[in-house]
């Protein structure tokens, strides 16, 4: 099945719009096969502001109107608590708003940008998504990341080389409560690293202390601003290390 096809089954539908590289070429593709794709972005502690304005910039590029909704993860004590389910707690949460506001609209599907190189597994976010009835587009029609990206390069959208960014609760330690200001602290100190040049990198946190985790090629940087990063990040944790190793996951 090619995206043409499954949009021509589906013309009309509302997508939980993230403004990464993903959902932001699923809503180029809907619309540019003609279907009337609603996107719908949900506002909630672990998001970022600039995931936001990325997600503004895009729609406005595509002369698409997005509804942004608000939403209180943490207001679910099952995802406060931040055991293995987090996840799947959370976007039972944060889908079922998209769904329910879609609904009202008159939405009859809601679409996601998961792609066909994300494996399903058990994890617990796509279990969610499974039985919510979310359809995912790019992982049906066989869409890998990076042929997603090559297509977004071609069709000019500036999400084509964005890193993926998994959102801020992933930054605490699992089974530690996420509290908002742990939150805002995370991401402060990720908005003074990019400000440095730094990408795709994350700030992790335990226990008060951050664990600053760049890629191998951004290893030497990051020592020879270490005094920098000391100064401004040394007020929002107890203590701050740089992980010699790099990082080594996907979240």
């Amino acid at each position: 099945m090619t995206l043409q096809e499954f949009f021509t089954e589906h013309p009309r539908a509302a997508l939980a719009f993230s403004g990464g590289a993903d959902s932001a070429y699923l809503l180029y593709a809907g619309l540019r096969a003609g279907a009337e794709l609603w996107p719908y972005y949900v506002k909630t502690a672990f998001q970022p502001r600039f995931e936001y304005e990325d997600a503004l910039r895009l729609c406005r590029e595509l002369w698409a109107e997005p509804t942004v909704l608000q939403a209180d993860a943490l207001a679910d004590e099952r995802v406060r608590a931040n055991g293995p389910e987090r996840c799947y707690y959370c976007k039972i949460g944060i889908m079922s708003t998209v769904l329910n506001a879609a609904r009202e609209d008159g939405y009859p599907v809601l679409l996601d940008g998961t792609n066909a190189s994300d494996e399903a597994g058990d994890r617990p976010g796509m279990r969610a998504l499974s039985e919510l009835g979310v359809l995912s587009p790019l992982r049906l029609c066989g869409l890998t990341k990076p042929e997603i990206r090559r297509l977004s390069k071609e069709a000019g959208l500036f999400t084509w080389d964005k890193p993926a960014y998994a959102c801020l609760a992933t930054r605490v330690k699992t089974g530690e409560p996420i509290r908002p200001e742990t939150l805002r602290a995370v991401e402060a100190s990720e908005d003074f690293l990019f400000s440095l040049g730094f990408s795709d990198f994350r700030v992790r946190t335990t226990d008060g202390k951050a664990l600053l985790q760049f890629p191998a090629g951004q290893l030497a940087a990051a020592y020879e601003h270490e005094k920098q990063i000391r100064l401004r990040l040394e007020p929002l944790f107890a203590e701050i290390r740089i992980d010699p190793e790099g990082r080594r996951t996907s979240l």
